[in-house]
């Protein structure tokens, strides 16, 4: 339908049938008929009566409707509909007058003028070669695609293990220079110093390079795998592992931005940890705000090509959390841009306004909710001065003269170091082993639950929830060290997706009320910026991906608050929750919901999209499970599903164990080997333990599905093909795939996960939380930040089937794909676009959106003529 005006039948009296609906409705129109006969075939009744609800009177879900739409879509004679359509004019009937009243009057649109240097013969019977020569120049091209590729891949290889072998150099010298020291005070002296000319060569290294590699970053495109993109990933690789991102929400991180090349005003926050690639096109004035989980890289990947272009903000803007600013994009002084929201390429916010949405579209809401506070520049200055200190003269050298002191004076160590002996060919070399991997990876896994439950509840006592205070002073470090404390994954993944999650939730200070125990309360993924302000109703389920926004932000100040999500309630992936959401009982909130902060209290409803809207609770075919959630079924069920989650969990710490094993046993070889080979030791020992992390969670995550692909399923989550599916999840650590980003190697790994992946398929950070469900054709682009989930769960019922990408698909920036889609060769996704379980996009189209829909010039969807008619965006650029 991309770029093809839709005609919608007038209701002549030709076109009018004499056929009544049941109730006597009125005459049913030719776009009526037509929509019943294409609705009752994927239904499968004889007839559809043009005033049954969709999903109370017929039983529809989503997924149903979902095939409905895509039906409708291949008619010529048929408007396009959206899944939004649909949830807002649920009979055939509303359907189709608002498909007709939302019809434009036709604007003629003048021919583009031709290319001058493109020439396109028309066809004659002489050029009959003409498509065997296409292909023979697709061939070629394909072929010389697969050279750049292999070669590139090659070289990342080896720039990976020079770097590699640097470092192992480096650690082995400084090593060296740390133990020759005599004494404590002098161990510690030579640490300080080590620690502190690490850290700033890792700190300068990523500056250096760009500088070098690249110099300016300008405006432009270059394809993926030749030589400019080389030198762009080498850049992005090591900003991106440079010790300095992990000061997100401190001056320096700013100050590394600008050493970068972005211009950056006086008293900018950002918050986020994905930092900028392509920094010189950043431009970010004083007082800005820029929360957690932004992404705004001031790049992207479409089409088989890096487009790099300028993100500006104005002075005293504020980003929310969970956005995407595509390249191309400017928000004036003052502007606003809400939580799980997105700016398309060549979308500008005005000054002054505030919008939200995916695409971003004007609203009345405010998104500042804390007022200012006395922040001084000599404040920012002192807090960073202070973490950097700290870090060098505390964290670092504690952690480098303990190794040293270690490796001296522990027996079991120090033989280690005895050139006369190759250790690792005795027995007590393992058994040392061992000892430690099981002293230590124990050891600190208690002593970390013990932190966790302790020390921030004790910082809390020094925050007041409502109160305002300025940033960069004690209590914001409070409120920073509570929430890097608290949110550990390691132990979010343990309790996850089982009975456990909500007694550890309860351990951090999360308010549960009276728990319903369903043992999969919460999934592996819940954050927060202060558990003691969170609060979940009785009978709530939260599938994952949950943030928690207690915490809020000025330029100068920030303040926490009190959060609670109501009872009985489901909530999707994905979603960022504020403060003042209005959201009260029995409500469902779907995957990348933007939750509300306006209006009344929603009640008894489901929510869909970016902005929101409402849709029902359930669905008749969710009900199908309800037996199985009360009285002795109930019990019986949760009985044998705490056991198998039990021994899913005491396998998933037995497999990180022998992880950390034979790690260590690496390592202890290394160092032995270390007196014999020198530094190459220590390299070769962390090419090993990358190579063997890989192959070694590809086995497990291989057996847990017992060596075979899954399959698409529908079931309680009271039934054991559900907890093995759980057990997958928690068993499949993926981790160590974000190495392998942009890289060749990251499509050898997915293969070897079971995954279906194309020839020069780019991924520049996408994940799939179910290999085997997943096809990727050749050729496809896929961005940061980017999900192709092949599972849901809404309330007891699971749900997982395949998903397809064609070949030459793009996925744009923070895009995310259910379950039960296909989508055409050469089609591109826009940006945060959440595209809906079941949907079909044709090849070559271009949609996005959240729910996703097609997206052309010449807007012909009903929401395009109801929603702001005043307001058009700039066209996006490839979108």
């Amino acid at each position: 339908m991309l770029g093809k005006s839709v005609e919608v039948l007038t209701a002549d009296p030709a076109d009018i049938s004499t056929r009544q609906d049941d109730g006597d409705a009125g005459p049913v129109t030719g776009t009526e008929e037509l929509l019943a006969e294409v609705l009752a075939g994927v239904v499968r009744v004889e007839q559809v009566p043009t005033d049954s609800h969709f999903f109370n009177d017929l039983g529809a879900d989503s997924l149903v409707m979902a095939q409905f739409c895509a039906r409708v879509r291949k008619r010529a004679d048929l408007p396009a509909v959206s899944m939004k359509d649909i949830y807002r004019h649920p009979t055939i009937r509303s359907l189709a007058t608002a498909l007709a009243d939302a019809v434009p009057t036709p604007t003629p649109v003048p021919s583009p003028a031709p290319a001058a240097e493109v020439s396109v013969p028309a066809q004659t019977p002489t050029d009959v070669g003409a498509p065997t020569e296409a292909a023979a120049r697709a061939e070629v091209t394909a072929a010389a695609g697969t050279r750049r590729y292999i070669v590139c891949g090659t070289l990342q290889f080896l720039i990976f293990l020079g770097y590699s072998c640097l470092a192992a150099l480096v650690a082995a010298e400084g090593y060296e220079w740390i133990s020759a020291g005599s004494g404590l005070l002098d161990l510690y002296l030579r640490s300080v110093l080590f620690a502190g000319a690490s850290f700033l060569g890792l700190c300068t290294l990523p500056v250096v390079a760009k500088w070098t590699l690249v110099g300016r970053w300008r405006s432009g495109e270059f394809p993926l795998w030749g030589m400019a993109y080389l030198r762009f990933w080498v850049v992005k690789t090591l900003i991106r592992t440079s010790p300095l991102r992990l000061f997100a929400g401190s001056p320096l991180y700013v100050l590394y931005l600008r050493a970068l090349g972005a211009r950056i005003g006086k008293g900018v926050t950002i918050l986020s940890h994905a930092i900028p690639v392509c920094t010189d096109l950043l431009t970010v004035k004083e007082g800005t705000v820029i929360r957690k989980d932004v992404l705004l890289s001031c790049y992207r990947a479409h089409a088989g090509l890096i487009q790099t272009g300028p993100v500006t903000l104005g002075s005293n803007v504020l980003v929310s959390e969970h956005t995407v600013l595509d390249i191309d994009t400017s928000m004036g002084d003052g502007a606003q841009l809400g939580h799980a929201s997105s700016l398309h390429t060549g979308q500008t916010v005005p000054a002054g306004e505030r919008w939200h949405g995916s695409p971003a579209q004007p609203t009345e809401v405010d998104y500042r909710t804390v007022g200012p506070a006395d922040c001084p520049t000599v404040k920012r200055t002192l807090y960073g001065v202070l973490q950097l200190l700290n870090l060098l003269i505390v964290y670092l050298p504690l952690a480098m003269g303990g190794l040293s002191i270690l490796l001296a004076d522990v027996p079991q160590l120090h033989g280690l170091l005895n050139p006369q002996a190759v250790a690792f060919t005795s027995p007590e070399f393992y058994a040392d082993a061992l000892t430690i991997s099981l002293v230590v990876f124990f050891g600190s896994m208690l002593t970390g639950l013990l932190v966790v439950g302790t020390v921030p509840r004790v910082l809390n006592r020094a925050i007041k929830p409502g109160k305002v205070y300025p940033l960069y002073g004690f209590h914001y470090g409070i409120q920073r060290a509570i929430a890097l404390m608290t949110n550990r994954k390691f132990f979010a993944t343990l309790f996850g997706d089982s009975s456990g999650i909500v007694h550890y939730l309860r351990y951090l200070g999360y308010d549960l009320s009276r728990v319903e125990q369903t043992g999969s309360n919460f999934g592996t993924e819940v954050q927060h910026e202060n558990p003691y302000l969170s609060s979940v109703g009785t009978g709530t389920m939260v599938a994952d991906g949950l943030s928690i926004m207690n915490a809020d932000f000025s330029s100068t100040s920030f303040r926490v608050s009190h959060t609670s999500i109501g009872p009985r309630n489901f909530l999707g992936n994905r979603i960022a929750y504020p403060s003042q959401g209005k959201t009260g009982d029995n409500c469902l909130l779907a995957t990348k919901v933007m939750v509300p902060i306006d209006g009344p209290t929603r009640e008894g409803v489901g929510l869909l999209g970016s902005p929101s809207f409402e849709i029902p609770r359930t669905v008749m075919r969710d009900n199908k499970f309800n037996h199985l959630q009360t009285g002795d079924e109930l019990r019986r069920r949760l009985t044998a599903k705490n056991r198998h989650n039990a021994a899913t969990a005491g396998l998933y710490l037995l497999a990180r164990w022998i992880h950390f094993f034979v790690i260590t046993l690496i390592t202890m070889g290394a160092v032995d080997l270390h007196s014999v080979i020198g530094s190459p030791a220590i390299a070769l020992a962390s090419v090993l333990t990358l190579a063997f992390t890989v192959v070694y969670f590809a086995l497990i995550e291989r057996a847990a599905t017992g060596f075979k692909a899954q399959k698409p399923l529908y079931c309680s989550i009271y039934e054991p093909p559900f907890w093995r599916h759980e057990r997958f999840w928690k068993m499949a650590s993926i981790d160590y795939i974000q190495v392998f980003d942009g890289t060749p190697f990251k499509n050898v790994i997915w293969r070897l996960l079971g995954a279906r992946i194309g020839k020069r398929v780019f991924d520049d950070g996408c994940f799939f939380p179910e290999r085997t469900l997943v096809t990727i054709g050749d050729d496809s682009t896929l961005n940061a930040g980017t999900v192709i989930q092949c599972h849901s769960q809404e309330d007891g019922a699971f749900k997982s089937d395949r998903s397809a990408l064609g070949s030459g698909c793009t996925l744009g920036v923070g895009a995310f794909v259910h379950y039960g889609v296909t989508i055409g060769d050469g089609a591109m996704l826009a940006p945060d676009s959440f595209l809906m379980k079941g949907e079909e996009i044709p090849s070559h189209a271009q949609w996005g959106g959240n729910p996703a829909r097609e997206m052309a010039d010449n807007k012909t969807h009903l929401e395009a003529h109801q929603e702001h008619p005043s307001t058009h965006a700039a066209p996006a650029r490839g979108n």
